[in-house]
C-alpha cells in the first residue's frame, strides 16, 4: 500500500475492525518512512454480474442505478437516504445470495417495488409506472386497486 503522504510503500497496520455490518475491514495505517496515518477498506470481491436487459443487451450489474431509480421515486416524500441505502444493500445482498453469474432486469425491478412497496405507497406506484410503461390512467387506477386490496 503506498503512503498517499509520501509515496513510500511499506506501513504498519495500527488499528484493524469490521466496518459496513460486517461487509469490510477498516484498517488504520501508518507509513514506516513519514509516519503519516491513513485508513484503507477491504472488501470481499464478488464474481462480476451481469444484467440481462428486456431487449436482449447485457451489461455489467451497477447498484447507483438502482439507487438512482429509488431516489427518483420517493423525491419529496418522507424516505430518509438511509432507507434508501438500506433498500439498495437488500437488494443486492439478495441478488447476491443468489449465486448466479446473470440476472434479468425484470427480477431486479422486482425486487426493487417488494422493496417500496413496504416503505412507500406512492414511491412504489411512481416506480411501478415508469418500470411497467404505464399508457394511461386505467393502468395507474389497476395498480393502486392492487395496492389496497
Amino acid at each position: 500500500m503506498k503512503c498517499p503522504q509520501c509515496g513510500h510503500e511499506e506501513d504498519k497496520v495500527v488499528d484493524s475492525r469490521p466496518s459496513q455490518d460486517g461487509r469490510a475491514v477498516r484498517r488504520r495505517r501508518e507509513c514506516l518512512q513519514c509516519k503519516h496515518r491513513f485508513t484503507t477498506y477491504e472488501y470481499i470481491e464478488h464474481q462480476q454480474l451481469t444484467v440481462l436487459k428486456s431487449d436482449g443487451r447485457r451489461e455489467r450489474f451497477d447498484r447507483t442505478k438502482i439507487e438512482h431509480g429509488i431516489k427518483l421515486a420517493c423525491n419529496k416524500l418522507p424516505v430518509s437516504s438511509e432507507q434508501i441505502k438500506a433498500m439498495v444493500d437488500e437488494i443486492e445482498a439478495e441478488i447476491s445470495s443468489r449465486g448466479k453469474n446473470e440476472i434479468k432486469s425484470e427480477q431486479i425491478g422486482e425486487l426493487v417495488m417488494t422493496r417500496l412497496r413496504a416503505v412507500d405507497d406512492i414511491a412504489y406506484v411512481r416506480f411501478a409506472s415508469v418500470y411497467r410503461k404505464f399508457q394511461d390512467t386505467a393502468e395507474f387506477l389497476k395498480e393502486i386497486k392492487k395496492l389496497l386490496e
